[in-house]
């Protein structure tokens, strides 16, 4: 007997674009003057007894009135629509050391910071670096190319926009949710190659003992929520490995329809994001992508954002499986990419 497929999944988490989108005074959170200042005053505060970037933590960064905002902002990135927009850090008139004191201090509201590659950097630079992503141990993020729609390795991840490219550059989402939904609707017949685990290339970043990459579903069902982890670059990029098992027929048209529904206007949305923008966004239940762009001449002005991996410790369960990406299931420890070398530091320029 073939087990049934979980069914379709309800409430906040699915949702379609053009409806978001229509509701943006929902997600998009302005900073009142009086919650730049403490952050402002925190910052400066945590950089003036000397404490390392990569080592503020929540008690060195008092928020007492946008403290309280964050934590309702948590729980509707962790149970809610998934993502919000802050608006407003005035980044154009501050040192970068300023801006990455302020979000790690912000973020360390949200969660612990992970790791985001094998050199420890829990603040990371999105930045053209000139590569290109058919280099198979470039991510994405270090091209000036579309990413496509997917997931990063923690529970949630925060972006802090200091610059904005000459054009494009903006921000999408999807639910993962509504694409499970459509799915479900229109090809369940597909849905058990999704179900299954699929092998994703690890992209060189390799634990002695790992496989150079992992085998976690597409969706993964436990504790009666669905989360999803997914790169399809990866996936695909995963097969030049001799043991990795091979893509079926089968398998290739489910992740292709993912992908078209990843793609629908009718299911995304896209925001463009101005200089001080904060945005933080629930991997579990959203892919994010990013739109190709084209930058600035000048150096000074190319496009540039911050990054945080966040783990926090009020996140869902996930399943057994997920260890193998994200170290431990935990909630607070996991995520991020860990190897023997690894040292956790918070650089101020993209290296």
């Amino acid at each position: 007997m073939t087990a049934p497929l979980p069914p379709e999944m309800t409430g906040p988490s699915a949702w379609y674009g053009p409806d978001m989108l229509a509701r943006e005074q929902e997600w998009i959170l302005p900073l009142s003057p009086a919650h730049v200042a403490e952050v402002e005053q925190a910052a400066r505060a945590a950089l003036a007894q000397g404490i390392d970037i990569a080592r503020i933590g929540k008690a060195d960064f008092p928020l007492p009135t946008l403290g309280p905002v964050l934590a309702e902002a948590l729980e509707e990135l962790l149970t809610g629509r998934g993502f919000v927009l802050f608006r407003g850090l005035p980044v154009d008139d501050w040192p970068i050391e300023l801006s990455a004191a302020a979000f790690v201090g912000i973020g360390r509201h949200l969660g612990n910071p992970k790791s985001q590659n094998g050199k420890g950097h829990i603040l990371g630079h999105v930045r053209d670096l000139g590569l290109a992503s058919n280099d198979p141990n470039v991510r994405i993020y270090q091209t000036r190319e579309r990413q496509t729609f997917h997931t990063d390795s923690c529970d949630v991840v925060g972006l802090l926009c200091l610059k904005a490219a000459k054009s494009g550059g903006h921000s999408a989402l999807v639910s993962s949710m509504t694409i499970y939904n459509e799915i479900h609707r229109r090809r369940p017949d597909l849905l058990p190659h999704l179900l299954r685990p699929v092998a994703t290339d690890r992209r060189g970043e390799v634990s002695p003992g790992q496989k150079p990459f992992f085998e976690i579903p597409v969706f993964s069902v436990h504790d009666g929520l669905i989360s999803v982890i997914y790169q399809r670059q990866y996936i695909n990029s995963a097969q030049r490995f001799e043991d990795a098992p091979r893509l079926s027929p089968e398998t290739v048209e489910a992740l292709d329809l993912f992908d078209a529904l990843a793609d629908d206007p009718a299911l995304n949305f896209t925001m463009v994001l101005r200089p001080g923008d904060l945005q933080f966004v629930h991997n579990h239940t959203i892919l994010h992508d990013r739109t190709g762009f084209e930058d600035w001449e000048e150096d000074t002005k190319k496009r540039h954002l911050l990054r945080l991996w966040l783990a926090p410790e009020s996140a869902r369960a996930l399943p057994p499986a997920y260890a193998q990406r994200y170290g431990s299931v935990t909630p607070g420890e996991r995520g991020g990419i860990i190897l023997p070398e690894t040292r956790l530091h918070a650089p101020l320029t993209p290296i």
